[in-house]
């Protein structure tokens, strides 16, 4: 995840009533303002695993003699960020479920938690920094966690690179440099962006099309497109093995990819479709932008499903 951009926003939407005419958030409407939600989903646990830095203990040598003097403020940024990364995903699972039992973990101690909190799916958060800037036991463990792991997982942007740097993917930039060769003006992805779908069949996209999504929704009904909230500056150089491509698009070719092998379930999206559910109800100049896509928060909520589904046949 690359850092983030305050906007102020300026663009007004045309609506009848003049309520609806204001910018978002103004409006102060909950959501996608074309489409209610209803919780259809009865219950589900979920381990939300924070992946960023947390205190000096997470740091690589890299990090300590890079950041030096400054690492307790480059941490102190770490844990802003992931806290609003982790209400996200919390608002999500809440916001879609009718009975949502939730806990956070970092990912140091994800092995331990999962055996506490017994989860029906597990859905990793982004990341802030480098890889490499990770103390190197911190990545070995989630490795050998996530390669036996039988609990479906959803993993978004820094951890969707962080399952494919674990089965055997480079993490690069998106012009394909080394991470430490281009740490400062990488090219990045941001804000809302079209991902195009390549395997339509898969469940985790069922009902994108359904009921009135807009007029800029047309191209998914036609050109089985995604519009998702990017917020990136590096990506996987290829997709791993016994995983399948889901989606992808010209700057970052694997968007989206799942891995069924070994009785696993393990989806990941480099875009963040957590922010189809935006701070709506927050500071106004904190991480706004208009809530336009529906698609993020379907397919979490596929995701939801589809995790449930696969724990009930474990079982059988």
């Amino acid at each position: 995840m690359s850092q983030e951009i305050r906007e102020t926003l300026s663009n007004e939407i045309p609506q009848a009533d003049s309520t609806e005419s204001l910018p978002f958030p103004l409006n102060q409407q909950a959501y996608c303002r074309y489409e209610p939600i209803e919780k259809r989903i009865e219950e589900i646990r979920v381990l939300v695993v924070d992946d960023l830095l947390r205190d000096e203990g997470d740091l690589s040598d890299v990090a300590k003699k890079e950041w030096g003097k400054s690492a307790t403020a480059q941490l102190k940024r770490e844990r802003q960020i992931s806290g609003m990364a982790i209400e996200n995903i919390v608002n999500n699972v809440e916001r879609l479920v009718k009975r949502p039992t939730t806990s956070v973990v970092h990912i140091s101690d994800l092995a331990d938690s999962v055996e506490d909190f017994k989860p029906d799916a597990i859905v990793l958060s982004g990341t802030l920094r480098d890889f490499d800037y990770y103390e190197p036991a911190i990545l070995s463990d989630f490795s050998d966690f996530i390669q036996a792991t039988q609990i479906p997982v959803l993993a978004i942007c820094g951890g969707h690179q962080l399952v494919g740097l674990s089965f055997g993917a480079r993490v690069v930039t998106l012009d394909k440099q080394e991470q430490h060769e281009q740490r400062e003006n990488r090219p990045v992805e941001y804000q809302y962006r079209f991902v195009r779908i390549t395997a339509l069949n898969d469940p985790i996209f069922g009902s994108l099309t359904d009921g009135a999504a807009g007029d800029w929704q047309d191209p998914s009904k036609e050109a089985r497109i995604l519009r998702v909230w990017q917020n990136h500056g590096l990506q996987l150089d290829s997709v791993p093995q016994g995983f399948e491509l889901l989606a992808t698009s010209y700057l970052c070719r694997n968007q989206m990819m799942v891995r069924r092998a070994q009785r696993q379930l393990l989806y990941t999206v480099q875009f963040h479709l957590e922010k189809s559910f935006e701070d709506w109800n927050k500071n106004r100049t904190r991480w706004e932008h208009p809530n336009e896509s529906r698609d993020g928060r379907i397919l979490f909520e596929n995701f939801l499903r589809l995790a449930l589904e696969h724990v009930r046949g474990s079982k059988k």
